[in-house]
């Protein structure tokens, strides 16, 4: 692994000088290591990733003003009409029965926006209020007599927020409020709207994992939200949609789960062809008005959280809301903090005039995090893998086709710079200065600059740094191998196989795989074919590999996408555990455990799992005596069950905690031994 460090104190006083930063902090600065590898591909940088929302009640959508500063923001995708008015608009004309309606905000006002920008259009049809024909009367109007080619149409919006589950926020005058009605809309919406322009994209309402209602099973149904629209319209849909308003900063940690629970939950209740359906976060924002609502911190949590969604594949992410009003207002880290869930500023005062807003349009610093990241991750470009050891500070990274590459490091201490040394695998930086750009606490822009080294960086408190390096020689190898798949999977294998690389100079000889440990990566294997067998793999295990092409002259290819899979339990064991969610509350469930022994006798038994999060944890359980330590939790039998006979059975539960997506334990073992699931 090449590695590159610059430690020396004056090399941190020229940093500090470049960034006109008092050399005081230097000082304060503990010694960060990133890691940066580009063998451990992520997701491609979507066309339409920047994401953010319009609202019919707000008077400046699609002004020219308001355009123009999207645009220089990077915003590549404009939603409309505007969360739950979505269910209560109707387009043809231009009303919302019991919400109000700005002036100059109809469709065509918000096109002209939208193209202004340079942005698509994502349209929510009126599930609550509307019906299918009205819905494809507005694809035919916007695609056919306006040739606008708006290709995203989602059917509804929040409409788990019915009333079916307790809590009634979104209109919806449909007698039967359940997941299974709503499905059966989504296939009549789809149709209608498919007969009027068969080239768009239909987006289904899902809830997010961890996120109330998610998992729970209203009465009547015949299982969650997202299990009953998944299974009835899935065959119709072309993406889901996801909100998520975490509430607090520090939730970035959990997208990768979310993003694959809800890959999972597709392909378990849609099927074959599953994989062509995307996922979209229609909905974002930190949601923490005690913390930085459109101050720094809620920016640089936006930052990363739109870095990590999009690495993690969703193909839209979009900020709630471009203007919202004024909230709570506070004093955050030496800025006032207005309560505004906008990217700009709506110019308005709290009801007793006591404190305004900046000048309409003012941008808000999440304004700065999304311009950011679309500076640092351009469509096209691909993500990789980032690291730090500093729970203060982020990493990302992303390469470019030019072979250039960008790394975006995130500093959320409120009082404490960092000294960051930067090592690089998979890549080689030229000599000399990178560009960096950068955005700190209060600015009212991001600076440029060339200086430093590829090396190092100091990063300064509640900042936003993006470095671009270029490669130390132009890349000679074959092109990157396709997207891989994995097959035969087991508990101690899986074959994966892969299109072929595009050769480059030389022919391909050979292809080498590899594992994905956080940053770092391990070679699993090679050959000069195109499907491999990847052997002694732990069950219940969760891995994402690469596959890198390598030429006859030693030059090496980008890795390929990642293809991610999860190993099963033994098919044969001396036990089995099956574990059953009997009910859940989207944070916590009750689990039930059928052990069975399969092997010789046993008189007393330990039943031993670890949870696979650090956010889940035991709250209780019977039938066996429970207890945990850390993630690790043990059920011991009871005198009353303790002696299995061969071929016996005894149950026991529990109930689960959890703070974040739930990941379900996956490995069991009876007094020592790996259980199959029966």
């Amino acid at each position: 692994m090449p590695r590159t460090l610059l430690r020396a104190a004056s090399a941190i006083v020229l940093t500090l000088a470049a960034l006109n930063i008092p050399a005081a902090h230097a000082q304060e600065a503990s010694p960060v290591d990133v890691t940066v590898n580009t063998r451990a591909a992520l997701a491609a940088v979507p066309e339409t990733g920047i994401g953010t929302n319009h609202a019919i009640w707000d008077t400046n959508l699609g002004t020219n003003a308001t355009a123009d500063l999207l645009k220089a923001a990077g915003v590549r995708l404009l939603r409309y009409p505007g969360g739950s008015y979505s269910d209560i608009y109707h387009w043809a004309d231009h009303t919302a029965p019991g919400g109000y309606v700005a002036p100059n905000t109809d469709f065509d006002t918000f096109m002209a926006g939208v193209r202004r920008t340079g942005a698509r259009a994502m349209v929510t049809a009126n599930y609550g209020t509307g019906t299918a024909e009205e819905a494809a009367a507005w694809v035919r109007y916007a695609n056919v007599t306006k040739g606008y080619g708006v290709k995203y149409w989602e059917i509804g919006n929040e409409n788990y927020g019915n009333g079916h589950y307790g809590a009634a926020w979104e209109a919806d005058d449909h007698p039967d409020k359940s997941p299974a009605e709503y499905a059966r809309h989504v296939v009549a919406y789809a149709d209608a709207m498919k007969a009027a322009d068969p080239s768009i994209k239909i987006g289904a309402v899902l809830t997010t994992p961890a996120n109330w209602p998610d998992a729970i099973v209203a009465e009547g149904d015949e299982g969650s939200w997202n299990e009953v629209v998944l299974s009835a319209a899935g065959h119709k849909i072309d993406f889901v949609i996801l909100h998520w308003y975490p509430g607090a900063l520090d939730r970035t940690g959990h997208v990768p789960d979310m993003v694959q629970l809800t890959r999972e939950q597709i392909a378990r209740h849609v099927g074959a062809g599953s994989e062509r359906i995307g996922i979209a976060m229609t909905e974002f924002n930190t949601g923490s008005s005690s913390n930085g609502t459109n101050t720094q911190p809620g920016a640089l949590a936006a930052a990363d959280a739109y870095a990590t969604l999009l690495a993690n594949g969703v193909f839209s992410v979009d900020w709630w809301n471009v203007h919202n009003g004024i909230g709570a207002v506070t004093e955050v880290e030496g800025h006032t903090d207005y309560g505004d869930f906008g990217l700009l500023s709506s110019g308005v005062c709290t009801s007793d005039g006591s404190v305004c807003e900046p000048a309409l349009n003012t941008p808000f610093a999440p304004y700065y995090a999304l311009q950011m990241v679309g500076r640092f991750a351009r469509p096209g470009d691909q993500f990789v893998r980032a690291a730090t050891d500093q729970p203060a500070v982020s990493a990302h990274a992303a390469r470019r086709p030019d072979g250039n590459l960008a790394v975006m490091l995130i500093n959320s201490s409120r009082d404490t710079s960092y000294a960051a040394t930067l090592d690089y695998a998979g890549f080689t930086p030229a000599s000399g200065a990178p560009t960096v750009l950068t955005h700190t606490n209060g600015a009212t822009a991001i600076s440029t600059e060339t200086g430093g080294t590829a090396g190092s960086r100091l990063l300064p408190p509640l900042s936003l740094t993006t470095v671009i390096l270029r490669p130390d020689a132009p890349r000679p190898g074959p092109g990157a191998p396709g997207q891989p798949v994995a097959g035969g999977v087991t508990d101690t294998a899986a074959t994966i196989t892969w299109p072929r690389a595009a050769p480059g100079a030389r022919p391909v000889a050979k292809y080498e795989i590899h594992r994905q440990h956080g940053a770092v990566t391990e070679q699993l294997g090679e050959t000069a074919g195109t499907s491999f067998t990847v052997r002694n793999l732990r069950p219940g295990t969760r891995y994402t590999l690469n596959v890198i092409a390598r030429d006859t002259g030693g030059g090496l290819s980008w890795s390929s996408p990642p293809v991610t899979f999860t190993t099963t339990a033994p098919a044969t064991s001396s036990c089995t555990a099956k574990l059953t969610v009997q009910s859940d509350w989207a944070s916590g469930y009750v689990g039930s455990i059928e052990l069975t022994n399969t092997g010789a006798p046993v008189d007393g038994w330990t039943l031993a799992f670890s949870w696979p999060r650090a956010w889940q944890s035991l709250g209780s359980g019977w039938s066996a005596v429970w207890t945990e330590d850390g993630r690790d939790v043990k059920a011991v039998s009871e005198p009353g069950n303790g002696a299995l006979a061969t071929g016996a059975t005894t149950t026991i539960g529990f109930v689960g905690n959890y703070s974040g997506p739930n990941v379900l334990p996956s490995v069991f073992t009876l007094n020592g031994r790996v259980c199959g699931t029966g």
